[in-house]
């Protein structure tokens, strides 16, 4: 699919967004913590999915956190790892991404997973033919800093002013502001509209498949290429 050179871009953010994976990770990251002798529990941890892992990990450890970093590091990558087999493309993803694509849009996955968590979710979506990625590898500071979204703008050849970014997440929505790029919320990573709204969120809509089917009056529209 060719891109049109008056098109914006849709930057999309993929665990929980794309992927149904973030209770995975909340399963993986609880485990590590039990194995490396610092219980957490498991909605402490999904109130942070979806910021970089060490942030995570440092809020959740405290002063301990130096300490532990790298084991439970470890033991996340082993039991997410075991769980690959579970994660599975929302309803709609591909078809969303695949759309937006044949209108000329460009398309970049913007993720702060570890570089073989995104081979697995780069399989588990298959659009790499229509798709550009950036990666942790990419940036210094994941999300909430706007690193990744500004990595993700210069992949497309867009300011801010001609993208929107697609997260499910309170840290997308921030990482967006900061980036000055406005973020469509989407409830299928487990934060409620109320929150996403109030973190700045521009529209927020049940899942993908809900924002396909609306996709030509919600705010993704306004980076199409003139008619």
């Amino acid at each position: 699919m060719t891109r049109s050179p008056d098109a914006g871009a849709v930057l999309f953010d993929i665990d929980g967004t794309l992927v149904d994976s973030n209770f995975l990770h909340v399963h993986a990251w609880v485990q590590a913590f039990a194995r490396a002798g610092h219980p957490v529990d498991a909605w402490r941890v999904h109130r942070r999915i979806g910021m970089g892992s060490g942030r995570l990990i440092a809020e959740l450890l405290g002063d301990d956190a130096d300490r532990l970093t790298e084991q439970v590091k470890d033991g996340h990558a082993e039991r997410y790892a075991a769980l690959a087999d579970l994660l599975r493309p929302f309803d709609g993803a591909r078809e969303l991404v695949r759309t937006l694509a044949g209108e000329g849009v460009a398309v970049v996955l913007s993720t702060s997973a570890a570089p073989e968590e995104v081979e697995r979710l780069r399989a588990v979506l298959d659009v790499d033919d229509v798709v550009e990625i950036t990666g942790a590898e990419d940036v210094e500071e994941a999300k909430p800093e706007p690193d990744l979204v500004q990595a993700a703008l210069e992949r497309a050849g867009v300011g801010p002013d001609r993208a929107v970014f697609v997260g499910d997440a309170v840290w997308d929505v921030a990482a967006a502001a900061r980036a000055g790029v406005p973020c469509v919320g989407v409830l299928s990573g487990g934060t409620s509209e109320a929150e996403l709204r109030e973190a700045g969120a521009v529209a927020v809509y049940p899942d993908v498949s809900a924002l396909l089917a609306g996709w030509r009056t919600s705010p993704l529209a306004a980076v199409l290429p003139p008619a």
